[in-house]
């Protein structure tokens, strides 16, 4: 499917068609510019740390630029592995899955998509795994 620029008056509503082309290029769009932004955010760290070595004369002020970039550097990994999220996304738009839930099948809801596009399960299957999840972290 072709790539189609966001109409910014366009936003999905429970009124139409689910995952009908316009809503699935609302989310596509949507997903593609997420990804851009981080991945400019991420040419940035890059440069800066290209830049060279923290060469503070104080060892504290040295000491809280180490722990800024450490920060840094852990909310780029975090955001490398978002990437790969928005990027099974994507596939999923491309092979008509987006949209439906990988336990239920059922709809994951146009209001949880615009608040997390990359999601894959209802709000009531997630929280289902999430109680396994915090069961089998407790045993």
């Amino acid at each position: 499917m072709a790539k189609r620029a966001l109409d910014r008056d366009y936003a999905p509503s429970d009124d139409e068609e689910y995952m009908s082309p316009q809503q699935l290029n609302y989310f596509r769009v949507l997903l593609l510019e997420w990804k851009k932004s981080i991945l400019s955010a991420s040419e940035n760290t890059l440069q800066s740390l290209q830049d060279g070595p923290i060469r503070e004369p104080d060892l504290n002020d040295r000491a809280s630029s180490e722990t800024d970039w450490g920060i840094e550097l852990r909310t780029r990994d975090r955001q490398r592995k978002l990437i790969s999220k928005i990027d099974s996304a994507l596939r999923r738009i491309d092979a008509g899955e987006y949209g439906w839930c990988e336990v239920s099948g059922e709809p994951i809801g146009i209001n949880r998509l615009i608040a997390r596009p990359i999601a894959t399960m209802t709000v009531e299957a997630q929280q289902a795994h999430e109680r396994r999840e915090k069961v089998s972290r407790d045993d």
